[in-house]
C-alpha cells in the first residue's frame, strides 16, 4: 500500500481533496485523488461517476469527487489480525444525563403513539493533538475486517474516517442488493448470542420498512434469514435483501437511493415524523454520520452500471484538534434508557481504540 500512503500525505500536505477505502473481506485498497481542490456537488442528478459522500439531512451538500477528474490508485492489501486495547470511554455526568434525558423523551413519545422506533444519537469528543492518517486507517483496516474502511479528506469540508458494517445500496445493472441491520450487543468469545424481543422487533421494523419502500421499484424482492453478524466488538442482527429493478415501475437511481435514505436503522418509523423528532430535539448537527458514502456509477459511467454505497455509521471526524465520535442507537417501547446509554458507550470505543 506504498504507493496509497504516500499519495495520503501528498494530497493532504497539498490540501487537495481523496478518499481511500477498502470494502469488506476485500483485501485490495482503492484511493480516489482529486487533482484539484474544487469542491464538486450533487443535487438530483445521479448519473456521474465518482465516489459520493452525503449527508443525514439536505441541510449539508452532497459531494462527489468525480471520477473524471481524479486519479485512481488500487493497491493489494492483506490484512493483518489486530487486536487493539480496549479504550476508556468515560463521559462527563453532563453527558450521560442529557442523554438518557433524551432517550426518556423518546420512549414516553413511543408510549404516546408518536412514533414506533426513533434513532438516537450524540457527539463523543476527544482532544488529540496530532493525526497520523495513515495509521489510523491502517487499524481500522486491521481491527475491522468484515466493514467498509475509509478515509475521506475535503479541505472545504474536513478529515473523516469509518468502518461501517451497513450497506445502503449495492447495485450492478438492474439486480441489487441491501441490508437490514438494527440491534447491538456486545460480542463475548465463545457465547453464543441471545436476542431479546426489543432487537428482534427493531430488527423486524427495519426489514418491513425497506421491502415496502423497495416494492415501488423492484421485484423478485427476497430475503435471506435473520443471521448475526460481528462487527468489531459488537454484535448485530442482519437480514439480506435482494431484488430486480421494475423499470416499468422507477428508473431513477436517485428516487431509489432517497427512498431508502435514511433508513429506520438510522432515522425511525415513521420516517419524516421521527426525523422531525431528531432535528428537534437532539441539540447537534449529525453532518454526514448517518448519510452514504460510496462509489457511484464507478463502471466507465455508464448509467447505474455499478454503484456500492454505504451508510455512515462507526465514524469520526477530525477537527481543530478534536475527534469527534459519532454513536447512537435504536430506541423502541421496551428500550431501557440506561442500557441505551452504554450502547453508545460501547459504540465510541470502536473508534477511540485506534487513536
Amino acid at each position: 500500500m506504498k504507493q496509497i500512503e504516500d499519495k495520503i500525505n501528498q494530497a493532504y500536505t497539498n490540501q487537495l481533496p481523496f478518499v481511500v477505502y477498502n470494502k469488506p473481506k476485500e483485501e485490495k485498497v482503492v484511493g480516489l485523488f482529486q487533482k484539484d481542490s474544487q469542491l464538486h456537488t450533487l443535487t438530483t442528478n445521479f448519473n456521474k461517476s465518482g465516489f459520493v459522500f452525503a449527508p443525514f439531512t439536505s441541510d449539508r451538500e452532497t459531494i462527489i469527487f468525480p471520477l473524471e477528474t481524479s486519479v485512481v490508485i488500487e493497491e493489494s492489501y492483506a490484512k493483518k489480525a489486530l487486536s487493539l486495547k480496549e479504550a476508556s470511554a468515560e463521559d462527563s455526568q453532563q453527558a450521560k444525563k442529557k442523554h438518557i434525558a433524551l432517550i426518556t423523551k423518546a420512549i414516553n413519545a413511543i408510549a404516546t403513539g408518536n412514533f414506533e422506533k426513533v434513532v438516537l444519537s450524540r457527539k463523543v469528543v476527544k482532544e488529540i493533538e496530532t493525526i497520523d492518517i495513515v495509521e489510523v486507517y491502517q487499524k481500522l483496516l486491521n481491527t475491522y475486517p468484515n466493514a467498509f474502511v475509509y478515509v475521506w479528506y475535503h479541505p472545504s469540508v474536513g478529515l473523516w474516517f469509518g468502518a461501517t458494517p451497513e450497506t445502503l445500496l449495492n447495485i450492478k445493472n438492474y439486480t441489487f442488493t441491501t441490508m437490514a441491520l438494527a440491534g447491538t450487543q456486545l460480542y463475548i468469545e465463545n457465547t453464543k448470542a441471545v436476542w431479546q424481543p426489543k432487537e428482534l422487533q427493531e430488527q423486524e421494523f427495519v426489514t418491513e420498512y425497506i421491502v415496502q419502500k423497495l416494492s415501488q421499484f423492484a421485484k423478485d424482492i427476497q430475503l435471506s434469514e435473520t443471521t448475526t453478524v460481528k462487527a468489531g466488538s459488537l454484535l448485530h442482527l442482519k437480514t439480506d435483501i435482494s431484488a430486480r429493478l421494475d423499470t416499468a415501475k422507477n428508473d431513477s437511481l436517485y428516487a431509489l437511493i432517497t427512498t431508502l435514505h435514511p433508513t429506520p436503522a438510522v432515522c425511525g418509523l415513521p420516517k419524516e415524523i421521527t426525523k422531525q423528532f431528531i432535528l428537534e430535539n437532539e441539540n447537534y448537527n449529525r453532518s454526514y454520520y448517518t448519510g452514504f458514502l460510496g462509489e457511484l456509477n464507478m463502471c466507465n459511467g455508464q448509467k447505474r452500471n455499478s454503484s456500492h454505497l454505504f451508510v455512515n455509521l462507526r465514524c469520526m471526524e477530525f477537527k481543530d484538534n478534536s475527534a469527534f465520535i459519532y454513536v447512537g442507537g435504536g430506541i423502541t417501547k421496551d428500550s431501557v434508557a440506561e442500557k441505551e446509554y452504554q450502547e453508545t458507550v460501547s459504540k465510541s470505543k470502536i473508534m477511540l481504540k485506534v487513536l
